[in-house]
């Protein structure tokens, strides 16, 4: 009968019984009548109509309703009935009692009690009836008991049996409830209906004990299983319920639990050395914990959770029961306080290394002892005694002309232990060795975390007679890390300190020779050249490009002739610069005599060098001169663009490191391009040993970097290179240069472009994804690189991927756009791109219209001329330029715009292109635009950036690393 909502109703729930699901809740709307009472005019209500009646439901009521529709037997059988046949004769025959399905009966029975315990308790305060037969859902109301009752269970035990019965009360009273009808809707926890009320229970006792008497006084249990029945039954009662007993005794024990720590050991993998290679000799123990508690004789383990535990004690035909009540409470405190301090014991045993944990052990042991927690060895360590006492280390690092010396002292306990001893276990990656008592001792983890560098880095004394270790004085970052974390204690003079701040380095007077003026950050980078001057240090002076790194070190060479008359300084750079450098110096230095030693007329004599004060040369012909150059000590060997020798291996990298000389200079905008040995390469150039040896470089710091995103290691390797970097960003220094604005520009694909992208798309993905779930596949990085690179093409423009398409580009009809735009409004304009093919289709495009531009990229002879024509000649607006050719050595103040025509991996590579607009002498705002076609991976490359390239703030990664750096996940969502 149809019920309207915009009449009195009232919400209320019904209970009937299913021929064979049992018990089952149904939701009904009832009409009121004119008095407000329930009528006859009745609707079920579920999910999909319960919003017409919003106005008479609560959330609870919503609530109900969901769980009620689950239990309906469309619901129970969609997931089991495979076969679709209907749900009364898919249950028809799963209930059949010959050939039915116990184990699909189970299911659903799990699941209908599970409804019907939580349905019961969202029912306070709501109306419940029990239906009729013909279908009325409100044909006998039941009352809702709002106080839980509670159950007392009697044994009665005498020479023959034991009677077994429950009795129960309300609210202090007695409740007749055995021989009534009554009967349960829930067992777990039970709910009983008794005379139309119902009853559910203070402890959550199963309805299972209580149905056996709804229709019996109690039960016998005959002597000859007495002893079975009470071992396992009795004593599980006796631990969780209420028990009134006759004929044997219950001993109730309550105090306050003792925390005992239990120690055992668990054999674990092949132990690591201080660099991670692996030891098969040695196989690294685990330490397991164990949280117990102590109530008098009896002890129980921390995760077993019942809050009393019962042992029956059997002494001739007498029985006790001992019931220990513990304090869950207090309990709850330790594991709490010890999961506080890193252990979480509180719910299972916990292992740590063997290393890990007696170093856990030595940081809390007092704490521990004072919170009344004992540490408790097992007898399962094979004969061993750990020493379990205060293990100390105190390193002093005092300065010395021209290093540092280490002293160290280690203490376990009473016992003073040789530092050698300690260092040669830590750099093997042993962790335990035997003290005079006998006790093993094992150092504590913080030891390798905190000492592994300093220690690897330590020298041994060349004079016998002294006992102490030495530390290049380079390594002075190291030192002051250690010190500010109060690990060592640190003696240098005041002079040293100020490296630690560049801002408090002193002030040093400009040569008289220089001719020019110096920004205040210029000057505060001259300062800096000129202290590791002093202490023949190396530095890499890696400034935003555009901030003047040239002028900066022409100031230091003009100062070196002053000081060091007759001392040659050689500059090594990429071709293309060796004409900017000359410039540079006849501008700002023309008192250097300077030799450019380039070319193929060159004269191959290195005694010539001594008549100069500046030899200019390139990379390729370091290579080629080697043994010629080697053979001259020169005063300072300076690098510019330092990243020519990012790769160690490579035949320029070696060279250059052949090369003698008494100081060392690197200048780069960018010090990594492609990951963390880029660092390594440059620094260890500058300051041979900073870093270690490359296999230690690698495991200390470039797999814990780039394969972990460790930030604590790339935290120290920061602070370790730190005084011997001078990098300033443009934002932060060159106040005086114009506003600089980004804006992306979004671009949709064309029809056919769309087509193109889709079908490339579909064969990496399927390619790439079956790599990837294919175990040990190597060449997964190059199949991804491979495929983003062609829908980076592609994106840009099909041709790029496919000389014979014919179609157009979203992308490049933008791009012409803007570029008519800006050169007719008289502004010039810089265009890159990484891809060669992408410029040529722009270039066609200006061909055809006689439009005039320069061009730059790799096989451009007259690099100077191009950018001459743009600097000097205003008809060329326009200004094409690849990645690789162009991202370095230009000057190109003359645009306004900056045109990114494709997104690069790499943000500081992207940074470059746009200073060679955005830099000192630029007057004009620089307005630069990033072309992105939308649905693309371009789109997807970007956000992918912004979460994976935030580890250091000079670790900048390209393709390989941030390759290395994609998971699954990551890659299918490019390719989706």
């Amino acid at each position: 009968m149809k019920v309207s909502a915009d009449q009195p109703f009232e919400i209320i729930y019904s209970l009937f019984s299913h021929e064979y699901l049992g018990l089952l809740f149904e939701s009904f709307v009832i009409q009121l009548d004119e008095k407000g009472r329930l009528s006859l005019a009745h609707q079920n209500i579920s999910h999909v109509n319960a919003n017409e009646f919003a106005s008479g439901l609560d959330e609870v009521d919503y609530q109900l309703i969901k769980m009620m529709d689950e239990m309906q037997q469309d619901a129970v059988t969609k997931k089991l009935n495979t076969k679709k046949l209907k749900p009364k004769e898919y249950l028809r025959k799963i209930y059949d009692e010959k050939t039915g399905n116990k184990v699909s009966q189970e299911m659903i029975e799990l699941k209908l009690e599970g409804l019907r315990s939580r349905i019961l308790e969202k029912m306070k305060g709501k109306r419940l009836f029990e239906m009729a037969n013909d279908g009325n859902p409100i044909w006998r109301e039941i009352f809702i008991m709002e106080e839980p009752a509670s159950v007392l269970f009697h044994f009665r035990r005498n020479e023959e049996n034991t009677h077994y019965f429950p009795t129960i009360k309300y609210q202090g009273e007695r409740l007749e409830w055995q021989y009534r009808n009554a009967y349960l809707i829930c067992n777990q926890p039970a709910w009983m209906v008794v005379d139309n009320h119902l009853y559910h229970f203070a402890k959550g006792e199963d309805g299972k004990k209580l149905m056996p008497f709804l229709n019996k006084k109690f039960i016998v249990i005959p002597k000859k299983v007495e002893q079975q029945y009470y071992q396992k039954f009795v004593t599980q009662l006796v631990a969780s319920f209420d028990v009134y007993a006759k004929g044997f005794e219950i001993k109730v024990e309550r105090s306050l639990p003792s925390a005992v720590l239990s120690l055992s050991d668990l054999p674990g993998a092949p132990k690591a050395d201080l660099f991670g290679n692996k030891n098969a000799e040695e196989e690294e123990e685990k330490i397991v914990f164990d949280l117990k508690f102590q109530y008098g004789n009896y002890a129980f383990r921390s995760e077993e959770s019942a809050s009393n535990n019962v042992e029956l004690e059997q002494e001739g035909d007498n029985y006790t029961f001992h019931k220990v009540i513990r304090d869950v409470v207090k309990e709850k405190s330790y594991g709490d306080y010890l999961k506080d301090l890193g252990l979480p014991v509180k719910s299972s045993r916990f292992a740590l290394e063997k290393s890990k944990a007696f170093g856990w052990i030595n940081t809390h042991k007092e704490s521990l002892e004072e919170m009344g927690i004992k540490i408790q060895q097992s007898s399962t360590f094979k004969g061993k005694r750990y020493f379990i006492g205060h293990a100390q280390i105190s390193v002093e690092v005092n300065e010395n002309i021209d290093w540092f010396d280490v002293n160290a002292l280690i203490k376990f306990g009473i016992y003073k232990i040789p530092f050698a001893k300690i260092r040669k276990l830590l750099l093997q990656g042993k962790s335990e060795f035997e003290l005079p008592n006998g006790e093993i001792a094992v150092i504590p983890d913080s030891w390798f975390v905190n000492y592994s560098e300093i220690f690897a880095f330590l020298e041994d004394n060349e004079n016998v007679e002294e006992k102490t270790l030495r530390l290049k004085k380079h390594h002075i970052a190291l030192a002051q890390e250690l010190q500010n974390s109060n690990l060592v204690q640190l003696t240098m003079s005041r002079k040293l300190e100020k490296l630690r701040d560049f801002s408090q380095i002193e002030e040093y007077d400009l040569p008289e020779t220089f001719k020019g003026t110096l920004r205040p950050y210029q000057k505060a980078g001259y300062n800096w050249l000129r202290f590791l001057n002093e202490y023949r240090f190396g530095g890499c002076l890696a400034d935003d490009m555009g901030l003047g790194k040239t002028v900066q070190t022409l100031a230091l060479l003009a100062h070196e002739k002053k000081v060091s008359e007759g001392a040659t300084s050689l500059l090594v750079m990429p071709t293309s610069l060796i004409y900017n450098w000359e410039l540079e110096a006849k501008k700002f230095t023309p008192g250097l005599k300077i030799l450019t030693y380039t070319g193929t007329q060159r004269i191959k004599d290195n005694s010539r060098f001594a008549n100069y004060d500046l030899v200019l040369t390139s990379y390729g012909i370091i290579r080629l001169d080697l043994e010629l150059l080697k053979n001259f000590y020169f005063n300072y060997i300076i690098l510019d663009e330092s990243q020519a020798i990012k790769n160690p291996g490579s035949i320029i990298a070696k060279s250059v490191g052949e090369l003698n000389c008494r100081h060392k200079l690197i200048l780069t905008g960018t010090p990594v391009e492609n990951g963390t040995m880029d660092l390594w390469s440059q620094m260890n150039f500058i300051n041979s040993g900073l870093l270690g040896n490359q296999n230690m470089f690698k495991k200390q710091f470039l797999q814990p970097i780039e394969k972990k995103n460790d930030m604590d290691k790339a935290a120290k390797l920061h602070a370790m290179i730190k005084p011997f970097i001078m990098r300033r960003l443009k934002t932060q220094v060159a106040t005086d240069l114009p506003e600089k604005v980004i804006n992306v520009k979004y671009s949709s694909m064309t029809e056919d472009q769309e087509k193109a992208y889709e079908e490339v798309k579909s064969y990496y993905r399927e390619k790439i994804v079956s790599e990837l779930s294919t175990p040990g596949a190597k060449n997964q990085q190059f199949t991804l690189l491979r495929g983003l690179t062609q829908l980076r093409q592609i994106a840009n423009h099909p041709k790029l991927t496919n000389k014979e398409y014919e179609g157009d580009s979203g992308k490049l009809d933008d791009v012409i756009h803007m570029l008519k735009s800006t050169a007719s409004e008289g502004h010039k304009v810089l265009v890159f791109s990484q891809f060669v093919r992408h410029l040529a289709i722009v270039k066609a495009y200006l061909d055809e219209n006689q439009i005039k531009y320069a061009y730059l990229d790799g096989s451009t002879k007259d690099r100077q001329a191009q950018v001459t024509s743009f600097q000097g000649d205003d008809s060329v607006k326009i200004f094409l330029i690849s990645l690789k050719a162009g991202g370095v050595g230009l000057n190109l103040t003359k645009a306004e715009y900056v045109f990114l025509l494709d997104p690069w991996w790499n943000p500081a590579v992207e940074a470059q292109a746009i200073d060679r607009a955005h830099r000192i002498g630029q007057e004009n705002k620089v307005m630069i635009y990033k072309f992105i076609t939308r649905n693309t991976v371009e789109e997807k490359i970007m956000a992918l950036q912004e979460r994976k390239m935030a580890l250091a703030g000079e670790l900048i990664s390209t393709e390989e690393s941030f390759m290395k750096s994609l998971s699954k996940n990551d890659i299918e969502a490019l390719l989706e």
